[in-house]
């Protein structure tokens, strides 16, 4: 089975009909509609006569199972059918909340499935990036600037980035904020706090890319710092939000404990500075997990900070071993930070970026500098993934 999971609305139900049409035959089941549901519902059985699974075919059918997860018994009833029909049938399963956190019931599906995560649009994508080896992409490819200029402002998520329209944009971000808040939190979890929750949300959000302690939100939210982790945690299982943690190993005197969070969707961000440099993390976030589940090597972002308040934005990890440092600025004009050679000689990274926002784009490979250097951003994104 493959799991396809990510936000709402960044295109999974499209991308697994896509699947679909290359299969010589696929069949697509919505929990959230009520004749599909009660085939569901009729377990591993009703699911073999609903696809005539006893009849011989040239190659198995492909089902998609959409929102599986708001099933109480998912993964007993996943179990049950891969169990029986692993041979006669193809998975897809996908999810708007991470279905390796919402583990509710049955045994462990463990060794049945390959999980991926799909994310928003990014530069890469969008220019059409072919990495040489599954990791970069030596040849780069530009976007155009109203395409850049309209990934910054309204995000990677398709609809509101191909209509580039504000009122539409106003429209799908309060939606979108009713369908997190008020009916994923309800159905999904056990949470009641759900105003105390949407507080701790929209701290998170004036408070991305900084330093974010437990127990300053718990004062702010009026809860405990244990519902707080709880809550925060909940937020990132519906991709609201996602954590980068500091890097501390062979730093001398490294920040161990504070996280920072940035958003899935940057366009909710004000400023555009934070907005650069969450664009940026997600970015980042997409390429290490698509490198991970690809089985390219386990890979991890971090950040680095000292007690000394020196800091560089972003630590990319790979096998445990730090690759690349990226610090993200809105204008090269800023110069470039000392601290990247500082952190490049103490952890030993190979690379060493300062992204700036506001340079064109060079047909360049920024991975063959082996000394820190300045780089546009949309030369350094279109190599990712």
């Amino acid at each position: 089975m493959l799991f396809l999971m990510g936000p709402r609305q960044v295109g999974k139900t499209t991308t697994a009909k896509q699947t679909g049409l290359k299969f010589a035959e696929h069949h697509y089941l919505d929990w959230d509609n009520q004749n599909d549901r009660q085939v569901i519902l009729g377990g591993p059985n009703a699911i073999a006569t609903h696809l005539e699974l006893d009849r011989m075919r040239a190659e198995p059918p492909l089902c998609i199972f959409d929102e599986l997860h708001k099933y109480g018994k998912w993964k007993l009833f996943l179990k049950g059918l891969f169990d029986s029909h692993a041979d006669d049938l193809r998975m897809l399963v996908t999810g708007s909340a991470r279905l390796d956190v919402f583990k509710v019931g049955g045994d462990s599906l463990m060794g049945r499935y390959f999980a991926y995560r799909l994310h928003p649009l990014s530069v890469a994508e969008l220019a059409g990036s072919a990495a040489d080896d599954g990791l970069i992409d030596s040849r780069p490819k530009p976007i155009t600037n109203d395409r850049f200029a309209a990934l910054v402002k309204y995000g990677g998520f398709p609809e509101p980035f191909l209509k580039e329209d504000r009122r539409f944009w106003n429209r799908w971000r309060r939606t979108r904020k009713q369908q997190l808040f008020r009916e994923d939190l309800r159905d999904l979890t056990r949470i009641q706090e759900l105003g105390q929750v949407e507080v701790l949300a929209e701290l998170i959000r004036q408070r991305a890319g900084q330093l974010v302690s437990a127990a300053s939100l718990a004062r702010d939210v009026k809860s405990s710092q244990d519902s707080i982790r709880r809550w925060i945690e909940t937020l990132e299982s519906l991709y609201y939000c996602f954590a980068v943690r500091p890097w501390y190993r062979n730093v001398a005197r490294s920040l161990r404990k504070e996280p920072k969070y940035y958003l899935w969707d940057w366009s909710l961000l004000d400023d555009p500075g934070a907005r650069h440099e969450n664009m940026v993390a997600s970015a980042l976030l997409k390429a290490v997990h698509h490198w991970t589940d690809c089985g390219l090597g386990d890979f991890a972002l971090h950040y680095l900070r000292d007690k000394q308040k020196r800091e560089v934005d972003f630590i990319v990890v790979r096998d445990g071993e730090p690759w690349f440092l990226a610090e993200v600025k809105s204008s090269a004009k800023a110069g470039l930070s000392p601290h990247l050679e500082y952190f490049r000689q103490a952890t030993g990274a190979a690379k060493a970026f300062q992204v700036a926002m506001d340079l064109p784009f060079l047909a360049q490979d920024c991975f063959r500098i082996t000394r820190p250097m300045v780089v546009p951003a949309r030369t350094f994104l279109a190599q990712l993934v």
